[in-house]
């Protein structure tokens, strides 16, 4: 009987000294909460998208607490957030161009040739994986499988005439469905600059001309129109360079491919 009592006071002793030590380690390696720190990670919007090219909203309210990232890096917040979390810092806003992605294809389904019609998943993914890399005869045009709806946390692409197109002023910019394309279509560009190239095909123009009535054959009649030389074209496809672009819109007006197109939703403003 005393042996059992012995045991048990010899084990109760093992017990309350291993549980002073984690209570004493845990005092010593508790990091108090810093006030300011905290105050970021209350205004930044919680939805973890990655927008910041962080973890999530917390690793980035830390990233920009130790001054290791900027006051504009969330795209969601906006401009609004961006001086928020400058004046809980007391430091400048950093100043940015707010961006909105843009899905380069203007191959709606009166504009491109199908080879046959698909009737799987509605997933480009998986649609991608057929022969020919989809069911259009363009291999770099939109399918229309909205994978890229399915990534978008605002609600900001939709599909219209079989291709997905982008609500610029409800795209915060966050760049999720860049990746979530297997065409590698979509884009972010300037939001203020009015005027974008809706097509990413590289086939050469008789392919182009083939396949879709609006795609780009690389002519560079628009090139040499450009007298702020903001449109190049490089392996027979036009591009805009978007920081050399004064909005004159020649380029769209000579484009005999119409695949020049005006950003609505930018308003015309520069």
């Amino acid at each position: 009987m005393n042996a059992i009592i012995h045991t048990l006071i010899v084990l109760g002793g093992i017990g309350l000294f291993f549980g002073l030590l984690l209570s004493l380690a845990g005092i010593k390696l508790k990091t108090k909460s810093n006030p300011t720190l905290e105050s970021l990670k209350d205004i930044l919007p919680g939805v973890n998208c990655g927008g910041c090219g962080h973890a999530g909203c917390n690793a980035f309210a830390e990233e920009v607490f130790t001054g290791r990232a900027e006051t504009d890096g969330c795209p969601v917040g906006g401009t609004e957030l961006n001086y928020q979390i400058a004046n809980i810092l007391g430091v400048n806003a950093s100043l940015s161009t707010r961006k909105t992605a843009y899905i380069k294809c203007l191959g709606s389904d009166k504009h491109s040739l199908f080879l046959f019609r698909y009737q799987g998943v509605k997933d480009c993914r998986s649609a991608v994986r057929l022969v020919g890399g989809g069911s259009k005869g363009c291999t770099y045009g939109c399918l229309g499988g909205g994978s890229c709806i399915k990534v978008c946390l605002f609600d900001a692409i939709s599909i219209k005439d079989g291709i997905a197109v982008v609500d610029n002023d409800k795209c915060t910019g966050c760049t999720v469905c860049v990746k979530s394309c297997p065409k590698k279509l979509i884009e972010m560009v300037p939001y203020h600059k009015r005027f974008r190239i809706g097509c990413n095909a590289r086939d050469g123009s008789k392919n182009v001309r083939l396949n879709c009535s609006v795609g780009c054959i690389g002519c560079r009649i628009c090139e040499k129109a450009c007298k702020s030389e903001a449109v190049q074209t490089e392996g027979q496809l036009a591009r805009i360079f978007y920081e050399k672009c004064d909005g004159c819109g020649i380029c769209a007006e000579k484009c005999p491919r119409k695949c020049i197109v005006e950003s609505l939703a930018s308003n015309g403003a520069l």
